[in-house]
């Protein structure tokens, strides 16, 4: 596994038995690596920084990963990368209030980038690519999420037939503008490509299916979630504020909330109930140390969260990272008490 802990630095970890062991650091950027993409057919790493660069890591031989500079052209940070589903361009998203869609060329050996601009007004948060490599998905802090065309004249294929986003997709189109009520943290189109999921600083998430389709908006209780993972065809796992990830079924039609994937811990014990924090403080003149420790395996907000096994629409497992350190993989088909009660389409 790929990770950074928090600075500029990209760690590779390789699983011995049931122990990690790192076996290369890549410290290439020079500012907080905010993005990276594992791509897993052809063994690349794809990272972006708040340096606004983008290196395209390449395993030559055993635990020996070269970088190759990525032409960005942009002057703020980038905030994150995705490769696209045929590993053939990836597109970076950043503060430039710009997008850029990157590819490979072979006459000077290296990544040059094209940006789509308009209309975006604010810092781009998060990209998602279509399943057909064209479509690309964009949310931003301008409380919008949107869907562009990232064709690339000489790299992909024109599309075979019409989806629900149209048919015709010049590069830097914009196909499709949905309004949030807070800045768009995450989004991601459904496993068929024909709907898009985002979620906001609201505490909603929206679900909504082609051009001219109008977004389900299904606003929750929970802290603002930042992070989504299409787990089948209409379960959507989502993760944040909350420290908790939460299971959603949603199609075209809505969305609605399942359950929270961890149920937490067993109740506080008896000494810490009212009366005994009341006896200590008559008794020693001082408030009780309380626990403040979260009933969940997270201690803090969930800041990532990736397919383990599996791909999208039919992942067996899942990882989320946190900002408390912890890396937690969900099996959906062993989890503890909640799992066992999951209705997944």
């Amino acid at each position: 596994m790929a990770l950074c802990p928090n600075n500029n630095e990209v760690h590779i970890y390789k699983k011995s038995g049931t122990t990690w062991n790192l076996t290369q650091v890549l410290a290439e950027h020079d500012k907080l690596v905010t993005g990276l993409d594992w791509a897993p057919n052809t063994n690349r790493i794809v990272s972006c920084s708040q340096d606004r660069n983008a290196y395209v890591w390449t395993c030559e031989k055993k635990d020996d990963w070269k970088p190759t500079l990525v032409i960005l052209r942009i002057n703020r940070a980038a905030t994150m990368v995705k490769w696209s589903p045929k590993e053939d361009k990836f597109a970076v998203a950043s503060g430039a209030r710009c997008i850029c869609v990157c590819s490979f060329e072979k006459d000077n050996d290296w990544w040059v980038s094209k940006h789509i601009k308009k209309p975006i007004r604010s810092t781009v948060l998060s990209i998602d690519w279509h399943p057909n490599n064209i479509l690309l998905c964009a949310g931003a802090s301008d409380f919008k999420a949107r869907v562009f065309s990232g064709y690339i004249k000489g790299i992909d294929d024109k599309p075979d037939a019409a989806c629900s986003w149209g048919s015709k997709f010049p590069f830097g189109e914009l196909v499709g503008e949905f309004s949030a009520g807070g800045w768009v943290h995450d989004v991601a189109f459904s496993p068929d490509g024909e709907s898009i999921v985002y979620v906001a600083h609201d505490s909603t998430i929206s679900i909504v299916t082609g051009t001219g389709g109008t977004p389900f908006v299904l606003k929750t209780s929970s802290l603002p979630f930042t992070k989504l993972l299409w787990i089948t065809a209409r379960s959507i796992v989502a993760a944040g504020h909350d420290a908790n990830p939460t299971l959603f079924s949603g199609d075209s039609k809505g969305l609605k909330m399942v359950e929270k994937l961890d149920q937490g811990k067993t109740e506080a014990k008896a000494n810490n109930s009212a009366m005994s924090k009341f006896k200590q403080m008559d008794s020693r003149a001082q408030e009780g140390a309380s626990d403040t420790s979260l009933k969940t395996l997270h201690q803090n907000a969930i800041c990532g969260i990736s397919c383990h096994t599996g791909a999208r629409g039919a992942v067996t497992k899942f990882t989320t990272i946190g900002i408390d350190g912890k890396l937690i993989t969900w099996d959906k088909s062993s989890l503890e008490q909640s799992i066992s009660n999951l209705k997944i389409a």
